[in-house]
């Protein structure tokens, strides 16, 4: 394995663990794989693999926390969504062997929990990258007396750890909006935002108002903003979504805490705006209409363009998909994460964080497809960016068309260099996340040669 051409994901004690997982990474995404055999290359890389995701000195929140500050650094100035969930790994029959797992979701087969958060740029919807994730293993049934506990001491609390997380870490940030969907639909998190965070929660229950109506109720006398158009991303990444036409209604709620709240100490009500979001037409078969509730501490009712106003929360809650698409690129759609052969839950936590990175990166490059023109830095380092430099004007033919057609050094720049080094034709449709791992694992194989052959030249 060679190391030292891409983004370290950690230090964990020691330069030789940093240089080593620098490599896992960059090649998880070369590879699109987590097959220990395949990241490594040969029987010494898989064992060198294998004992890195086992170091007790390598720890997934070592690895996500230097995602994190990579990804704060290019938030910086830009209004940011910020869209988190969870998603379930489990192991349903290939469950053999499995050491150190809980319960999964069904309370019988063997898995675990990713629980992760990511920044899009709210204006071109760019991804980023990973601003927090928590990993963890059910040890038994969830505590029968939930509503009796305090928030702090429930699972759903992950949702308020990734809020408090953004907050902290994106204080450069122009604005930032948390976006979750009904399991966000938390009380606690209304009334302890952090300062300077915004929400946009879809609401899962009818709460109870402060005047003892029901929050779904609420539209019932608002008068209808209009209808506009929203794009449904698909949750595939590089696939295209719909179009659909939708009705707006908004206003201000007051919403009471919950009667039987374990935690007594949270105020009494909170003011929050809401959105009713519903669809006017059928949508394409196999899909459910749009009907959306969303709870915000976003203005709507009083702002110069109301309607406006509602039509920015309904596109900003669209952002929740990106982190849909991370999971699917980590899982089903991309690396496969519930098919990995690592048996050890702590070398699975390392291994979901990995692909956690991994993933968003993948998502990065397709993303770039489109003309980004954010700096080629938000996932390369100067070395493979060097390499690309020099590599780029042979993948150039004589036409227009031919040539690079975006600012130099721009992670759209790179990512057509990758996907000419993928195999893609410029005259034809645009790359597909295959094409851009195969580019990107030349580049990465180029950019070793040439750092290699400075060390040699330097030394």
């Amino acid at each position: 394995m060679n190391g030292g051409v891409e983004f370290a994901v950690g230090h964990f004690g020691d330069v030789r663990r940093a240089a080593i997982g620098a490599t896992v990474l960059e090649r998880v995404v070369t590879t699109g794989s987590l097959v220990l055999s395949r990241i490594g290359g040969d029987r010494k890389g898989q064992v060198s693999v294998g004992n890195f995701l086992g170091s007790p000195h390598v720890t997934p929140e070592e690895m996500v926390k230097t995602a994190a500050k990579r990804t704060a650094r290019a938030c910086g100035g830009r209004r940011i969504a910020v869209p988190q969930d969870t998603t379930e790994i489990n192991f349903s029959g290939c469950s053999g062997g499995r050491r150190g797992l809980g319960p999964a979701g069904d309370g019988k087969t063997p898995g675990f929990f990713c629980h992760a958060a990511v920044a899009v740029d709210a204006d071109d919807e760019a991804l980023l990258g990973v601003v927090h994730a928590r990993i963890w293993t059910r040890r038994g049934k969830p505590s029968a007396d939930r509503k009796s506990q305090a928030i702090e001491d429930k699972e759903s609390f992950r949702w308020l750890e990734a809020t408090a997380a953004a907050g902290e870490l994106l204080g450069s940030a122009a604005q930032v909006i948390v976006i979750g969907d009904r399991e966000f639909d938390i009380y606690c998190q209304f009334v302890r935002r952090p300062a300077g965070v915004e929400l946009i929660v879809r609401a899962a229950q009818n709460r109870r108002l402060a005047d003892d109506e029901y929050l779904f109720d609420a539209p019932s006398d608002w008068r209808e903003f209009g209808t506009m158009e929203v794009r449904v991303s698909s949750s595939r990444p590089g696939e295209s979504g719909r179009i659909a036409c939708v009705n707006v209604k908004a206003g201000r709620v007051c919403i009471a805490r919950p009667r039987l709240a374990a935690n007594r100490g949270d105020p009494a009500t909170v003011t929050l705006t809401y959105v009713e979001v519903s669809e006017t037409t059928k949508p394409p078969k196999g899909q459910n209409p749009i009907v959306w509730r969303l709870l915000t501490t976003l203005p709507v009712v009083g702002a110069p363009d109301e309607f406006g106003a509602a039509q920015e929360i309904v596109q900003l809650y669209r952002l929740r998909w990106r982190i849909e698409q991370v999971f699917r690129a980590m899982k089903s759609d991309g690396l496969k994460l519930e098919e990995t052969q690592v048996k050890d839950a702590s070398r699975l936590f390392n291994l979901t964080a990995i692909a956690l990175i991994a993933a968003a990166r993948t998502i990065q490059l397709v993303d770039a497809r489109d003309g980004s023109p954010r700096p080629a830095s938000d996932v390369a380092d100067e070395d493979v960016i060097a390499a690309a430099e020099v590599i780029g004007p042979t993948l150039e033919g004589k036409t227009a068309r031919q040539k690079n057609p975006h600012p130099h050094r721009s992670l759209a720049w790179l990512s057509w260099i990758v996907a000419r080094l993928g195999g893609w034709n410029c005259y034809y449709k645009p790359p597909g996340p295959k094409t851009m791992r195969t580019g990107w694992n030349q580049l990465a194989a180029i950019a070793i040669g040439y750092a290699a052959a400075n060390a040699r030249q330097n030394s």
